[in-house]
């Protein structure tokens, strides 16, 4: 029987992340590389440790051998511990069967027996799929202060972007008095960020009845939580005002990416108050010819350049040759860009070849028509041959081949 913990950490990390297409294709989306030596879920690991939460499952479930392997035990996050730590929780045979996880409600419900063995008072629920800083121990302040049954983390965003999410409206005491999930037409732009702070005897409750009900989805947003309000039990938002992005489309994770080069944006990775721990490979450090130009980007350990880069972040171990260019452009670990190839608003996935001469993206301002413009990608060990194209919008799983 493991000590009781006051407060545990679930990390729904089991999504296909379909949206982000072929770089998802062998991958789950937590474990898409991000910001030139780190992993998108390092971010949720790094905010439960740094708030003091030592006991996290991690709940996978699509492709998750990446995943799984570079979580391992846990150490890079302080997180291999005897009593808690991370634990990796996969579907798995029962009694009655195997069932996979069909939603984010059923996927805690699932690991009841998980949760349980800790006894805690408290259980936060997180995604997996967030760049973000938080400190989940003021949030749990928060919910004991506010007598909460559920404490939803809310972010206000801009009006225009209002309609992507799931909203609440508050009232002056911070009581969620209505929910409105992704509307045409916004009344409020309080959106839900997708962290959940619970007491875990009501919780509990609530998960036994949503999986009694057939009607339901087993969806936190859709129907567990409704079913509280409802309910008319005490639900508060607890507002946040510091960086998050959902990097769940192409155009996010390109824009998170660069949000790193913005001086006014307020997200600190050497921050060493509150570090974001990530599991590295060693490499030798970067080398930059004295023929390369290097303006306004990210070049991480292992690089080797003697091209143009401007306004992007390299991964470890890439190359970019004699007269290659590169702009406005993400470019991840082991990919080589070789002499006179032109790479720009694109995100060149891992171990990819971009042979010479050959062109990936293209300016917004070069389009005839800015409709069909978007961000190019190349995926994981694509080859791209000499001079050929990938458009805008293009993604290309496939090798493509070189111009005739």
């Amino acid at each position: 029987m493991s000590r009781k913990h006051e407060c545990i950490a679930m990390l729904l990390a089991g999504g296909q992340g379909s949206r982000l297409g072929i770089l998802t294709k062998n991958i789950a989306k937590p474990a898409v590389p991000y910001g030139g030596k780190y992993r998108i879920i390092d971010f949720p690991l790094s905010n439960c440790v740094n708030s003091g939460i030592y006991t996290v499952g991690v709940l996978t479930q699509y492709q998750p051998l990446e995943l799984n392997d570079y979580i391992g035990n846990g150490h890079a996050w302080d997180l291999d511990r005897a009593d808690g730590g991370v634990h990796i929780l996969s579907p798995y045979q029962q009694i009655e069967g195997t069932e996979w996880y069909k939603n984010t409600a059923n996927a805690i419900y699932q690991n009841i027996n998980f949760i349980d063995r800790y006894d805690p008072e408290y259980v936060v629920i997180l995604s997996g799929d967030h760049i973000y800083k938080m400190d989940y121990s003021d949030m749990l302040t928060y919910h004991k202060e506010k007598n909460a049954d559920c404490t939803i983390a809310m972010l206000e965003v801009p009006w225009e972007e209002a309609s992507r999410f799931g909203l609440m409206f508050v009232d002056d005491d911070g009581a969620i008095t209505a929910f409105e999930e992704k509307p045409k037409n916004p009344k409020s732009n309080k959106a839900s960020m997708g962290v959940y702070m619970f007491t875990w005897k009501k919780l509990r409750q609530y998960l036994l009845d949503d999986e009694a009900n057939p009607n339901s989805s087993n969806d936190f947003g859709h129907d567990l939580i409704p079913a509280m309000h409802e309910a008319g039990e005490r639900l508060f938002a607890y507002p946040f005002d510091g960086y998050w992005k959902d990097v769940g489309t192409i155009d996010s994770l390109w824009e998170a990416n660069l949000d790193l080069l913005n001086p006014k944006v307020d997200l600190d990775l050497t921050d060493t108050s509150w570090k974001i721990y990530s599991k590295n490979t060693s490499s030798t450090p970067h080398y930059v010819s004295e023929s390369a130009s290097v303006q306004n980007s990210m070049i991480t350990e292992g690089c080797d350049v003697c091209g143009n880069i401007d306004f992007s972040v390299l991964f470890s171990d890439v190359t970019v040759e004699e007269g290659a260019v590169v702009r406005d452009s993400i470019i991840m670990p082991n990919t080589v860009i070789k002499k006179g190839a032109v790479v720009q608003y694109a995100i060149v996935a891992e171990g990819a070849v971009i042979e010479p001469g050959a062109v990936v993206g293209q300016r917004p301002e070069d389009m005839d028509n800015l409709d069909d413009w978007g961000v190019a990608v190349v995926g994981a060990g694509v080859t791209v041959g000499a001079g050929a194209k990938v458009l805008p919008k293009q993604m290309a799983g496939e090798d493509v081949k070189g111009a005739e």
